[in-house]
């Protein structure tokens, strides 16, 4: 056992479920809300702070916020933008939390490059929803619509298309950025460190008020999808890795609950963005349009999980035994393949009152047996999870704090409450950085910081780009104080 299974995962008490300024009302299940000082979490919901809010209508204002000379400039501040990081990325106890949705304009995409800028503050679902009538779509989408570009940029996330689109950052020219220092356009070329530093920087580097994305060019609004069932993980992995160079998507679901000879036993579906000739006559007469699906809410908070070992041990029974063991060329929508879990707006409420943490590490291909005894510990470890996913990451990002590295990434939702699971997360991260793996900061919640520089070698790049733009350490959060990035200062 891990000598540090001891640990306990700080998990939200019931009565802090309520905005501190109205002790009558609760707040949504992102923790945004209106008002000067409110109780946010993120979307595992297990470790609430209280922060000011600020909402700057316009680059000048928000300058003057981050600007330490300006009279009664506030010490400690982070961006924020729809609360779809995991854990702890986007507070800052004590400090002002800036909420960034009046970046939100959308500017006119050039019909012959891709190229558009866009509002940090613009959901990819705003996005999504303006250029996919254009015929253009999104080059990395993560498993939701609802990340504001700064976000997706501040954690350079990534997509069922890493192993050959890369990730986020790889597809932006230019970022409009404030700094405590000042306001700075800031490209590849004019300055690469503070470009890829703030690429994956956790918004330690500055606020992305704009930025300039190429989009992908699409004939449909369709995915040719291919699935097909597998009895190991064995298989899984090499029927991944022999196609890596046919498909642009590609994703396994993975049982984490079954052992001995089934041991990962997976539904693997991989696709690509369909031509228009693969629509019949009627859809082609309206390529981009989607079947209309509303979008469903849980209407209140569940006391207890219904994510248990018992009912994700059936869900993985039924799934597994639903899907074909081989169907090529079915045609899904693009956003029912991409974010299959945005048809429910709320769907952490599934775990209850405690929430959940989503662990999730990269290890190279050499270390593949790591994902094989990741899952083994996991099922050994009696917990079972419904969502497990397994991808392939091609080459690394160049930025410092970037998550993805060349090969094996694995997710796994965990419900917060059971005793064994400090200790098993301890031990999975003791595995990972033994191979020199990591985990994926957006998703954490709970990494031991002693671990860190193990699994991001090159912390101090990001350390000489903070001196030069955030002297005064103005830019911190929960995530950045917890793990040893930034000082401990309170205002």
């Amino acid at each position: 056992m891990s000598q540090h299974s001891t640990r306990q995962l700080t998990t939200r008490p019931v009565p802090q479920l309520r905005v501190v300024t109205s002790p009558g009302e609760s707040p949504p299940q992102n923790g945004r809300d209106e008002g000067p000082r409110r109780l946010l979490y993120g979307w595992g919901r297990t470790s609430p702070s209280i922060s000011t809010i600020a909402t700057p209508p316009d680059v000048e204002t928000l300058s003057a916020l981050l600007d330490p000379r300006v009279p009664g400039a506030r010490n400690s501040m982070i961006p924020r933008g729809l609360g779809r990081s995991y854990g702890d990325a986007a507070q800052c106890a004590g400090g002002t939390v800036i909420d960034t949705s009046a970046f939100d304009t959308i500017g006119t995409i050039d019909r012959s490059t891709g190229l558009v800028q866009v509002g940090g503050g613009v959901s990819l679902d705003a996005l999504i929803r303006a250029a996919l009538p254009l015929g253009w779509f999104i080059p990395v989408s993560p498993g939701t619509r609802q990340v504001t570009l700064g976000g997706a940029i501040a954690a350079d996330v990534h997509g069922k298309n890493h192993h050959q689109d890369g990730s986020f950052c790889s597809h932006v020219t230019s970022m409009t950025l404030v700094t405590p220092v000042g306001v700075m356009t800031v490209t590849r070329e004019s300055d690469p460190e503070l470009f890829w530093a703030t690429a994956g920087g956790m918004g330690l580097t500055g606020i992305v008020a704009e930025a300039t994305v190429r989009l992908h060019r699409i004939e449909t609004a369709w995915v040719e999808v291919d699935s097909e069932r597998f009895d190991n993980l064995d298989s899984t992995m090499s029927a991944m890795e022999a196609t890596d160079q046919i498909y642009r998507y590609s994703v396994a679901w993975v049982d984490c609950s079954s052992r001995r000879g089934g041991l990962g036993r997976s539904v693997l579906t991989r696709g690509d963005h369909a031509p228009l000739e693969a629509l019949d006559p009627e859809r082609q007469d309206c390529p981009f349009s989607l079947p209309g699906k509303r979008t469903k809410r849980l209407p209140f908070e569940l006391p207890r999980s219904l994510v248990t070992t018992r009912t994700s041990r059936a869900f993985n029974e039924i799934w597994y035994r639903k899907s074909p063991r081989r169907a090529s060329g079915t045609l899904v929508p693009l956003t029912s393949f991409l974010h299959p879990l945005d048809g429910l707006a709320n769907w952490n409420l599934l775990y209850g009152k405690r929430g959940f943490v989503q662990y999730q590490f990269v290890v190279a291909p050499r270390h593949a047996e790591v994902v094989r005894k990741a899952i083994s510990m996991i099922a050994e470890s009696g917990l079972s999870s419904p969502m497990a996913v397994l991808k392939r990451f091609g080459p690394a990002a160049p930025g410092p704090l970037s998550f993805p590295i060349e090969g094996w990434t694995l997710a796994i939702d965990f419900p917060v409450g059971p005793p064994q699971l400090p200790s098993l997360l301890d031990e999975l991260d003791d595995v990972v950085a033994g191979v020199a793996g990591r985990v994926y900061l957006a998703k954490d919640a709970r990494l031991r910081p002693e671990l860190l520089g193990v699994m991001y070698p090159r912390l101090c790049e990001l350390t000489a780009v903070r001196r030069r733009v955030d002297p005064d350490d103005i830019l911190e959060s929960d995530l950045s104080r917890r793990l040893g990035l930034t000082g401990t200062r309170t205002t």
